[in-house]
């Protein structure tokens, strides 16, 4: 049984992602913020919850994430085999933040989260990988084309896409972005595709995509149908 790890399965695309690896038979290690809504997904999930291990811990603490990977560990069999970096923040409105209206205080998060948090999990996950494992951060298309009003969201996105070329630089696995397209969440103030409909890509993305179509690489839908 594959292990897969995803940060921020609680809500939104990565709960969703969390539930179609437990139903496809992975051992999913799933970690957020929000206990209560940890325990919900394990309650949802029923007789399938033995395949889940979930965890409270903050990305933005490095020590929360090296527990929660050596839990991740323990559960794999030969190493973990896919890791999901999707637990992210966005303080504002779509379009509706502009740079540089923005607080010091929300730019200095939106990177501790999305860029920083990033490169604590993948950091983490290095040394419990399985031989053939796979790094994927979530990103969108702000982070390669500029749109007014997303702010230092965009510009963590940015940042979070070079953490994840970077470790593929210097990793000897595959380490990539998955862009779904904007996806109706939390973060989004629910504009966009129903979360469910984004999974087949990410699922793709960690279960079946070629390794050299995602190294290094940005993938998104157009890629999946072309591979």
């Amino acid at each position: 049984m594959e292990t897969v790890v995803v940060t921020g399965g609680s809500r939104g695309i990565g709960n969703a992602v969390v539930r179609a690896l437990v139903a496809d038979g992975a051992h999913v290690a799933t970690c957020a913020r929000d206990g209560d809504a940890l325990d919900a997904l394990e309650t949802d999930l029923g007789d399938a919850a033995g395949r889940v291990t979930t965890q409270v811990a903050d990305v933005r603490d490095e020590y929360d994430v090296e527990r929660f990977l050596e839990t991740a560990a323990r559960e794999a069999e030969a190493g973990v085999d896919a890791v999901l970096a999707n637990a992210g923040v966005y303080h504002g409105d779509p379009g509706e933040t502009p740079v540089g209206d923005e607080s010091y205080a929300a730019f200095d998060d939106h990177f501790r989260t999305n860029a920083r948090g990033v490169f604590t999990t993948f950091r983490e996950a290095a040394p419990h990988l399985a031989e053939d494992a796979r790094l994927l951060a979530l990103s969108g298309r702000v982070a390669r084309e500029p749109k007014p009003g997303y702010g230092s969201y965009a510009v963590s996105k940015a940042a979070t896409e070079a953490v994840a070329r970077q470790f593929g630089a210097d990793l000897a696995v595959p380490v990539g972005v998955v862009d779904p397209g904007a996806v109706a969440t939390d973060l989004t103030g629910g504009r966009g595709m129903d979360p469910e409909r984004a999974v087949d890509l990410v699922v793709w993305a960690l279960e079946a995509a070629a390794p050299e179509t995602l190294d290094c690489e940005v993938v998104d839908r157009r890629t999946m149908r072309q591979g």
